[in-house]
């Protein structure tokens, strides 16, 4: 008997092929119009769905110190080859409770989530969003991207829409301080993205 699809399914038997194609785009390319609102280093940052660590690496290079969190181990695995570089901190855990940093009592300046908000259901999402509202300190910012356009197969992913997204985060607290849409970087047919930048009530 099958289970319930998991946030993470399809991503483990695709991990070589994923690797290869998140790694084709620079973290400057899939950021560009939010790059303007990240802090100046040193900053405390959490990567969720971390996946190769393309981000992570590159906020790093920055300065920051980064938690990369990634739940599926071929892909945590292809990030720590690849990206060894110091100050990055990778940790087996995964949305919506985030129970292992959550645990650990750490609190970030900036958390980004890169093509991850999608493969939660409204649930899942709500407790995300406050899971985000606990490890996020006054005045920090969640970075974030949807994902609109067909499923893949055997991936689980829901439509969300920016609306409902602002929504959520204003009553946990954040506030938006942008807003943009654009193409799919890997010219994927009826694929688009919204970027969002949230900043949390209350002085750094």
């Amino acid at each position: 008997m099958t289970g319930p699809a998991r946030s993470t399914d399809g991503y483990a038997a695709e991990a070589a092929a994923l690797t290869v194609r998140y790694e084709s785009i620079r973290f400057e390319d899939v950021h560009a119009d939010i790059l303007h609102l990240v802090p100046a280093a040193p900053r405390r940052v959490i990567d969720i769905g971390a996946g190769t660590g393309r981000d992570a690496a590159a906020l790093a290079a920055r300065g920051h110190r980064v938690v990369a969190v990634e739940p599926t181990a071929e892909l945590r695995g292809a990030g720590e080859r690849l990206h060894p570089e110091a100050g990055i901190t990778w940790l087996d855990d995964g949305l919506p409770d985030l129970a292992r940093v959550r645990a650990a009592s750490d609190r970030f300046d900036l958390a980004f989530l890169t093509a991850v908000w999608m493969h939660l259901d409204s649930a899942e999402r709500q407790a995300a969003m406050q899971a985000l509202d606990d490890l996020v300190v006054p005045g920090g910012r969640v970075f974030m991207t949807l994902r609109h356009g067909p499923v893949p197969p055997g991936r689980r992913m829901f439509e969300v829409t920016a609306a409902e997204t602002v929504a959520l985060a204003a009553a946990n607290g954040f506030a938006l301080v942008h807003e943009s849409c654009r193409g799919d970087m890997l010219d994927r047919d009826a694929v688009t993205w919204t970027m969002l930048v949230f900043e949390k009530a209350g002085a750094a």
